[in-house]
């Protein structure tokens, strides 16, 4: 997808996030690329749907808005940052960083941007749950370590809680991905809510 066809996908994305929320509603905003748009999968299967539907079962008035883009990288994303803060989100889940690896741009540049956009949604009082990616080990390990400790590093953050990896148990096993052996199936999806309940709860409040 070109840039513009992304850009104009985030705007049609959170102009119906936009949409006011019933009162007692905070908003969980689930901020990344095509693991959290949902791709190959239905709407309703992506992890972002299954996290809005345990939050509703579990007693939470909390509604989680789906801010996934496919092909996004953190320098995306960041330029959207401003859409994303008219959400008015209570917590944030950042997965981002899978493009820019698969792309091999320099770390330090993903970094930046995913510190930038940490302090935007911190600084806007939302509290962020930073999900961590890594790279198959065909990309050098030099790169993949620095790639994984860029989340380390801006996981240090205050106010930011973080998961570091949001594939865990799902990459690399063909039972819960796509034949492209990277987007995580209906199946996948649902692991990757499991494991970041325990991630996300803390940050609840009833």
């Amino acid at each position: 997808m070109s840039g513009l066809g992304r850009l104009l996908v985030a705007l049609g994305v959170l102009m119906i996030a936009v949409t006011p929320a019933p009162a007692a509603d905070r908003v969980v905003l689930a901020f990344g690329d095509s693991l959290t748009a949902g791709y190959g999968v239905l709407a309703d299967e992506a992890y972002p749907a299954l996290l809005d539907a345990r939050l509703r079962r579990e007693g939470y008035a909390y509604r989680v808005i789906n801010a996934g883009v496919s092909g996004d990288t953190t320098a995306g994303a960041r330029r959207r940052l401003p859409w994303a803060l008219r959400t008015n989100p209570a917590i944030v889940i950042v997965a981002l960083g899978a493009n820019d690896g698969l792309r091999g741009r320099p770390v330090a540049s993903m970094r930046d941007d995913l510190a930038a956009i940490v302090d935007g949604f911190t600084r806007a009082g939302a509290r962020v749950l930073l999900a961590g990616m890594r790279l198959p080990p065909n990309y050098g390990d030099a790169y993949s370590r620095e790639f994984a400790g860029a989340y380390v590093e801006v996981s240090r953050t205050p106010a930011v809680t973080f998961m570091p990896f949001l594939l865990e148990d799902v990459a690399g096993d063909p039972r819960l991905n796509q034949p492209d052996g990277i987007h995580p199936t209906a199946a996948g999806h649902r692991v990757i809510a499991e494991h970041l309940w325990p991630h996300l709860r803390p940050l609840l409040r009833k």
